[in-house]
C-alpha cells in the first residue's frame, strides 16, 4: 500500500508540473500577443481552489488532476463585446494563433532542456557501459563483440553510460543493421566499428532486455558464495550459519557460483537440505530446511541469505558532472535526442515493428515517478524530461483535440485562405477524440496487464 501512495504522490508531482508548464506556455503567448485569458485552469471538473487575478483571469485547481486548459476570449465559444473583440483569439493574425498553440509544446521541450541540464549540473554517479559476457551465436558473438569491450557509441550517437545505450537500442528496433563504436578492453584509445545484423531481432520489452536479446551481457562485479547478511529470525539464521561463511556444496552439488545455490535453495521449499559451508579453515555441514514463500502462484524456497558482491573496479565509475555553461548544449543535444526518439517510435508502432502492447498509459508513468524518485532528484528530473518530451511531441501530432490537430487546421487555412467550416472542424475533433480516447483505452489495458 505504501508503494502505491509513494507512486500515486510523484505522479501528481510530476504531472503537476508537466501540465502546468504546458498551459503556462499557451498563457504566456496568449498574453503576450493581446489575447484575453478567461481562466487557466489545472485540472478537470470540480474546482478546489480559485483566485481571481489583477488581469481578470480565473486560476483554478481542480479535482481531476489528469489535464488543464486555457480558456481565452473566442467568439466561436461565446458572445464577445465588441469592445473586446480585439482581444478574442479567433481575431488574431494567423501566425499569432499558430504561436499561441505551438507555445504549449514547446514550454515542454523548454522544461526537458532545463531539467536534463540540472541534471548534468548536479551530476550522477554512474557506470561505463562495458560488456561482461556475450551469449555464444548470438547476434553479438556473430558481429566480433568480445567480453571487456566498451560501447563508446552507438550509430553516431555517443553512450556514456547504459542509459545512453538503452535509449539507442531501442530506436534500432525495426532497422536492418546497427553500427557499435567500441574501445577494446584493455585499449586506451583505439576505437573499432563493429556492425551488427538486426534485421531478424524482435524482442518483447515488458520481459527482455534489448541488449541481452542481442547477446551482451552487462558487466557486472563476482557474486561470491560468502554469506554477507542473514535475515531475522530466517531459516539460515535458525540453522546456525553465520556471515563470513563460504557455501561450499548442497546435497552433495559442488555450488560453484551464487546463481546455483539460489536455484536449489529455490526448487527445495520446506526440504532439508545438507549444505557444507567453510568457516576458517574448517568445513562445517548443516541441515537447511528453506521456508516455503509463494511467488506467482509458485511456490518456492526461501533461506534469508545474502551473497558478498565485490566492489566495482574503480575504471568502471565515473562522476557525470558538467560545469553549468558547458550543460547547456548537452542538455539541448539530449533533448533532441529523446525527441527523434520518439518520433521514430511512434512511426514504428505505426508500421508495426513496435507491437501495439508496448503502449504504456497513467499507471506505468505513476510506476516510473515513484521508482525514480525513490533513487533519488537526478533520476527524478532525468524521468520528469523524458515524460515531458513525450507529452510535447505527442501534442504535435495532427489529430483535431491535440494541439497538432489545431496547428494542421491552420495550416489548411493558410494554403486556402480561409478556415474550414465549423461543420469540418467539429467533425474532425469528434474523429480525435474518438482516436485518443481508443489509444489511451489500449495503454490502460496493457498497464493491467502488467501488473
Amino acid at each position: 500500500m505504501n508503494g502505491i501512495i509513494w507512486n500515486l504522490l510523484f505522479f501528481l508531482i510530476a504531472l503537476g508540473i508537466l501540465i502546468a508548464v504546458h498551459e503556462y506556455g499557451h498563457f504566456l503567448v496568449a498574453r503576450r500577443c493581446g489575447v484575453k485569458v478567461e481562466r487557466f485552469a489545472i485540472g478537470f471538473g470540480k474546482s478546489i481552489w480559485q483566485h481571481f487575478g489583477k488581469d481578470g483571469t480565473e486560476y483554478t485547481l481542480a479535482m481531476i488532476p489528469l489535464g488543464g486548459y486555457v480558456k481565452m476570449l473566442d467568439e466561436r465559444v461565446s458572445n464577445v463585446p465588441e469592445e473586446l473583440k480585439h482581444q478574442a483569439f479567433n481575431n488574431r493574425p494567423l501566425w499569432q494563433r499558430n504561436s499561441i498553440v505551438a507555445a504549449g509544446p514547446v514550454a515542454n521541450f523548454l522544461l526537458a532542456i532545463f531539467a536534463y541540464w540540472l541534471v548534468m549540473v548536479i551530476g550522477v554517479q554512474t557506470l561505463k557501459p562495458v560488456i561482461g559476457d556475450v551469449t555464444p551465436q548470438s547476434i553479438a558473438a556473430k558481429a566480433g563483440i568480445e567480453p571487456g569491450m566498451e560501447l563508446i557509441a552507438i550509430s553516431g550517437i555517443e553512450t556514456a553510460d547504459w542509459e545512453s545505450v538503452n535509449l539507442q537500442l531501442i530506436y534500432h528496433i525495426g532497422n536492418e543493421r546497427m553500427h557499435l563504436s567500441i574501445r577494446p578492453k584493455d585499449s586506451v584509445g583505439d576505437v573499432v566499428i563493429k556492425t551488427l545484423d538486426i534485421s531478424d531481432w524482435s524482442f518483447d520489452s515488458d520481459k527482455e532486455s534489448a541488449l541481452r536479446t542481442l547477446g551482451m551481457i552487462p558487466f557486472s562485479p563476482e557474486i561470491t558464495n560468502i554469506i554477507a547478511y542473514l535475515v531475522e529470525g530466517s531459516p539460515a539464521q535458525r540453522v546456525g550459519l553465520r556471515l563470513g561463511d563460504e557455501i561450499l556444496t548442497i546435497e552433495g552439488q559442488s555450488v560453484d557460483d551464487w546463481q546455483k545455490v539460489v536455484g536449489l535453495i529455490r526448487a527445495n521449499p520446506d526440504t532439508p537440505l545438507s549444505v557444507s559451508v567453510l568457516r576458517g579453515n574448517q568445513v562445517l555441514l548443516f541441515e537447511l530446511v528453506p521456508d516455503a514463500k509463494e511467488q506467482n502462484n509458485i511456490l518456492i524456497g526461501y533461506a534469508g541469505l545474502v551473497p558478498k558482491v565485490e566492489p566495482w573496479p574503480e575504471s568502471y565509475q565515473f562522476m557525470m558532472q558538467l560545469h553549468p555553461l558547458e550543460a547547456i548544449p548537452k542538455a539541448i543535444i539530449k533533448t533532441w535526442q529523446v525527441m527523434v526518439l520518439t518520433v521514430e517510435m511512434i512511426k514504428k508502432l505505426l508500421t508495426g515493428d513496435v507491437a501495439v502492447k508496448n503502449l504504456s498509459g497513467p499507471i506505468s508513468i505513476a510506476k516510473g515517478a515513484g521508482m525514480s524518485a525513490g533513487f533519488g532528484l537526478v533520476h527524478f528530473l532525468g524521468f520528469l524530461a523524458l515524460i515531458s518530451v513525450n507529452l510535447g511531441v505527442i501534442n504535435l501530432l495532427p489529430l483535431p483535440v491535440l494541439d497538432g490537430g489545431h496547428l494542421l487546421f491552420f495550416g489548411i487555412e493558410a494554403v486556402r485562405g480561409q478556415p474550414l467550416s465549423e461543420r469540418v472542424q467539429d467533425m474532425g475533433y469528434r474523429v480525435g477524440s474518438a482516436i485518443i480516447i481508443a489509444l489511451m483505452t489500449v495503454a490502460i489495458f496493457n498497464d493491467l496487464l502488467r501488473l
